[in-house]
C-alpha cells in the first residue's frame, strides 16, 4: 500500500501560499472552513478511501493559519492528525462528547499559536451535557472552541488572542437553527474581551435565512459586530455562489457554509475554493477561506 501523504507534497512556501502570506505574518489570519463529508456514507467512486488524499491536498494547498472541519468521524480525525502535524487539534464527537459521532473540530498551527483555552456546548437547554439536542434538531448538534495567543505577536500589539469556533448546525431544525445562532452570537459576546473571534461551520440554511440575520444581528449594549467575511468583500450575490454540490461539481446557488468575525477584525480575502483534480473532488461541500487582518493594524 502506497504511503500516504508524502513528503514529497509539501505545503506551500510563502510565495506560493494565496494572498503570499507567510505562516508567522501575524497581520494576517488565513482561514478555511471545510466538510469533509462523513466517513461512512454510501459514495462509490467518492467514499472516503478514495478521496482522503486529495481532501488533505486541498487543505495543504491553501496551508490555513485556522481549520474548522465538519461532519468529520473519529477515524477521519486521525487521517487529519497524522497528515495535518504541525496543528493542534480540539473536537469531540458530538453523540458523547469523546469519539462518537461527527465532529465539527478546530485545528491551529502550533507554531503560531499557543492553545489557552478550549470548550465544547450543545445546542440545547443543557448546553454542557454530550449527546443533547433541543427544539426541533433531529439530531444532537454542538460547538467546539479555542482560545489562542499568537505566539510571535509583538508585545502591546493588540492582536495576541483571537477565539476560534468551528459549528454545524442541524439540517432540519428551524428553531433549532434560529436558536443556535443566539446561542453563538451570546457565546462570542462573553468573550470577546479577551480578543476578537473566527466562527466557521457548515449552516445549513443561507443569508436569506433567520438565523443568519440572527447570527449577524450585532450585541445590544455591547458594541460588538459580526461581518460574514465573503459577503463583506463580494456585495454584489452572484447566481454561482453555491458551496454544496453533492461531488458535482456545481456551483449554482447560495453559501451554506461561512467565515464570520468580529468586526475588530477586517477581511482582506473571501473564497470558495473550487480545487479538483481530473475532475475528482475532495468532498461535497467547497472549502470556503478568508484572508482576516487585525484593524488599524500593521505588521
Amino acid at each position: 500500500m502506497p504511503e500516504l501523504f508524502p513528503a514529497a507534497d509539501p505545503a506551500p512556501s510563502a510565495a506560493q501560499r494565496p494572498g503570499g502570506a507567510a505562516p508567522t505574518d501575524t497581520s494576517l489570519l488565513r482561514v478555511m472552513s471545510f466538510n469533509v463529508r462523513f466517513g461512512l456514507a454510501d459514495d462509490g467512486p467518492n467514499n472516503w478511501d478514495h478521496r482522503k488524499d486529495l481532501l488533505v491536498r486541498t487543505i495543504r494547498r491553501y496551508d490555513p493559519d485556522l481549520l474548522g472541519v465538519q461532519e468529520a468521524l473519529d477515524f477521519q480525525m486521525d487521517v487529519l492528525r497524522r497528515a495535518l502535524e504541525g496543528y493542534g487539534v480540539v473536537g469531540a464527537g458530538r453523540d458523547d462528547g469523546k469519539n462518537r459521532g461527527e465532529f465539527s473540530a478546530v485545528l491551529f498551527r502550533t507554531d503560531r499559536f499557543e492553545k489557552l483555552d478550549e470548550g465544547h456546548f450543545w445546542f440545547s437547554d443543557r448546553p454542557h451535557v454530550p449527546g443533547t439536542k433541543h427544539w426541533d434538531s433531529e439530531l444532537p448538534r454542538m460547538c467546539s472552541w479555542v482560545m489562542l495567543r499568537d505566539r510571535h505577536a509583538r508585545p502591546g500589539a493588540g492582536r495576541d488572542r483571537v477565539m476560534f469556533l468551528d459549528t454545524h448546525w442541524d439540517h432540519a431544525g428551524t428553531l433549532a437553527r434560529v436558536e443556535s445562532a443566539r446561542m453563538l452570537r451570546q457565546k462570542i459576546f462573553d468573550l470577546h474581551a479577551y480578543g476578537p473571534a473566527v466562527l466557521v461551520g457548515d449552516f445549513n440554511c443561507t443569508e436569506d435565512d433567520e438565523p443568519y440575520h440572527e447570527l449577524l444581528r450585532g450585541g445590544e449594549g455591547t458594541g460588538i459586530k459580526l461581518v460574514d467575511a465573503y459577503r463583506a468583500l463580494h456585495p454584489q450575490r452572484q447566481a454561482a455562489e453555491a458551496t454544496f454540490h453533492a461531488f458535482r461539481g456545481g456551483r449554482e446557488g447560495s453559501r451554506i457554509d461561512w467565515v464570520i468575525h468580529t468586526d475588530d477584525l477586517q477581511p482582506i480575502e473571501a473564497t470558495i475554493d473550487h480545487h479538483h483534480e481530473n475532475g475528482r473532488y475532495p468532498s461535497d461541500h467547497y472549502p470556503v477561506t478568508a484572508v482576516l487582518a487585525w484593524k488599524n493594524q500593521k505588521g
